[in-house]
This record gives structure tokens, sequence and C-alpha cells, in this order.
């Protein structure tokens, strides 16, 4: 039985802001964050964080620091001349804005080698990715990837699926809401956020978004900051609470990470109602330390308490 979990999208070098004028540099990016959570919960599941990445010294760096933490690249290209994408977080309070560098990231010839996609998603329990996975890509290069992921689905794999829109990645939002539609399509679980739903779609309500992805995918959990997350499964929607964080240090990673713990839990046998609220757990966890990126016995602790 396939036990893997496989994570596709873009890692980036994060600078994080410290004391004065010094920056923390460490890697993140939305869909390595869920897979360092599920990685965290999981440990006896071998982690593949899918991409593409350059050949120069950061590049090396960041499959180093994968490696250092029990996550493979399965079969990602290298690309020669290419290298990762970069942001820089700024914080007013605990609230962030991102500055990013990344029009010409590795990442973006993630699925430039098909063949190669495909096998790094073979034997795998869960394949994850997001709607800035597509956003990176061209339209060619996402029907290869969903081409791909449809392959390992066949083949027995969960797939789950963020849409995580960013409008600044779209060229409009037609284009967006198309390649969203398409990659519901294809995912057994989705975990949409609200705002970004209201925004893309304008939904009115979070019960709204739970209704119009549900038609899509069998089990839908709406993300809502602070309040709720709605659960839609087999037409049936219950709400569970989150958990009040009163002073949050660096809202970085909390849905990425709120994803994570929600999927390790399913796949360790868990009812979505608790799978959700040790997501919530877990995303409360992360607010309360900077970065995107918890310490592994952190989430644990979240998750187990």
């Amino acid at each position: 039985m396939a036990k893997g979990i496989a994570s596709i999208g873009e890692c980036m070098l994060e600078l994080s802001g410290q004391t004065g004028r010094d920056w923390r540099m460490g890697f993140a990016g939305d869909t390595f964050n869920t897979l360092w959570a599920l990685h965290a919960l999981s440990p006896d599941r071998p982690a593949t964080y899918v991409s593409a990445f350059g050949d120069d010294p950061f590049s090396r760096d960041q499959i180093a620091f994968l490696a250092e933490n029990g996550i493979g690249v399965g079969n990602s290209p290298v690309i020669a001349g290419a290298r990762p994408g970069l942001y820089a977080i700024t914080l007013t309070g605990a609230e962030r804005a991102f500055t990013y560098w990344r029009s010409d990231a590795a990442a973006r010839q993630l699925s430039s080698d098909p063949a190669a996609l495909a096998k790094s998603l073979e034997n795998q329990a869960l394949v994850y990715f997001s709607g800035i996975t597509l956003a990176i890509l061209d339209e060619a290069a996402r029907k290869t990837l969903l081409t791909a992921i449809v392959a390992a689905r066949k083949a027995g794999s969960l797939v789950a699926f963020d849409p995580n829109y960013r409008p600044r990645l779209w060229p409009t939002r037609e284009i967006a809401q198309a390649a969203i539609i398409d990659a519901l399509a294809v995912a057994d679980i989705s975990l949409p956020t609200f705002p970004d739903e209201q925004m893309l779609f304008g939904d009115s309500t979070p019960q709204a978004t739970a209704e119009r992805l549900g038609k899509l995918t069998g089990e839908v959990v709406v993300k809502n900051g602070e309040q709720p997350a709605l659960i839609a499964l087999n037409g049936a929607s219950q709400a569970v609470d989150a958990v009040h964080v009163a002073a949050p240090v660096d809202t970085t990673g909390a849905g990425d990470s709120f994803n994570g713990g929600y999927l390790a839990a399913r796949l360790a046998g868990h009812a979505p109602a608790d799978a959700v609220r040790r997501a919530h757990k877990v995303a409360a966890a992360v607010v309360q330390v900077r970065g995107a990126l918890a310490p592994f016995e952190t989430l644990r602790m979240a998750f187990d308490s």
C-alpha cells in the first residue's frame, strides 16, 4: 500500500525581518509549508517535495535543507542556470505583507519533464497542490501537471487542493477561475479560504463556498481565519470553532499549516471534525512563532493536545 505524501509547488527563499536592519533567511512557500506540517505530524510517511530547482548555491542549500529535515525531492528536475524565487516578509504587528522576486524562478519549470513529474507522484498515499502551484505555470504546463495528478489519483492517491487565490500571480481573474475549477475537478479534498473565494468567485458566505465546491469535490473544508471552519461532506455541513490566539506573533503560514494538520489527521483515520479541531490547534501554534515553519515538536504538541 502506498504510504508517501507528495506536495507540488514552489519553495522560495524567505527573508524575515529581525531587529533593526538584520534579516533572517529561510525556506518557505505555501505547498512546502503544508508539507512541513504534514511531515512533522506523519513522520512514518516518506515525504517528497515535487518542484524544479536551480543549480546555484541557494538551490543546493534548499535541497540540502529538505534532506536534513527528512524531505526528498523525488525526480524534480534541476534546471541549469535557474535559481529560486525570493520573498520578504514585513510585519505590522502580527499581520504580514510580502514582497516577491519570483518571475524567473526554477519552480516555474516543474512540469518541464512530464515523465519525471509522473515518477515523483508514484506510490503516494496523498498528493497535494494549490492555486499558487497552478499560477506559476503556463497553460500547457498546468495541463501536464493535471494529467500527472489524474494518473496518480487513478493509481490510488488521495488528491487534496487549496485554491489559494493570489490575484497578482494571474493574468486575469477569469483565467484563475477556469484553472482552479479544472483542479477542483481532479481533487478529493478541497481546502479553500473564504475571503479568497469571495474575491475570486463572489461567494456571499462560507456556506455558499462549501456548496459550490461540494459539487466538484467530495470533502470541503472552508477556512475563515479566526472564524469557525466549515466542513461540507456528503451533503451535510458542520462548523468547528477556531482557536483564539490573544497575541499572535506572525500569521505567515497559518492556513498552510492548518491544511497540513487536517490532512495528517485524515490520513491517520480521524473524522473530519476532529481533524479540523487538530488543524486549528496547529495553526494557532504557528502564529506564535516567526516565519512560516514552526519546529516539528511545536507542531506535534499542538496536534496532540
